[in-house]
């Protein structure tokens, strides 16, 4: 096998171990479906697309960033370190900071054709 083909192979592993293990990758995959589906209801301009792509890309690597945050940091402890929580703290926030702005982007796109 290919070099490059082991590489996407480990990738798409990650990929799907973050859709059998983390219930918040399932929640904001089907929340990028939604978006995608009314999208194509709305159709929506090319500059409304990138965009709205962008932000739920966003949101769903910092999803994946802070799955992987987290396992190193129990790969390295299981015992309470106020670095650990503070570095699984923020990486969470983080998820959730993409997740309030892509709100607000899907208001600023959608609400204007709901209207």
């Amino acid at each position: 096998m290919k070099t490059h083909h082991i590489h996407f192979k480990f990738a798409w592993d990650g990929i799907v171990y973050n859709f059998k293990t983390q219930p918040n990758f399932r929640i904001h995959l089907i929340a990028a479906t939604l978006v995608t589906l009314l999208g194509f209801y709305f159709s929506l301009a090319a500059w409304e697309w990138l965009i709205l792509v962008f932000t739920f890309s966003l949101v769903i690597i910092s999803e994946m960033l802070n799955t992987a945050i987290e396992s190193v940091i129990d790969l390295l402890t299981h015992e309470y370190h106020q670095s650990a929580k503070i570095a699984k703290d923020t990486s969470a926030g983080m998820v959730l900071m993409s997740a309030f702005a892509s709100i607000i982007v899907g208001a600023v796109i959608f609400i204007p054709h709901l209207l």
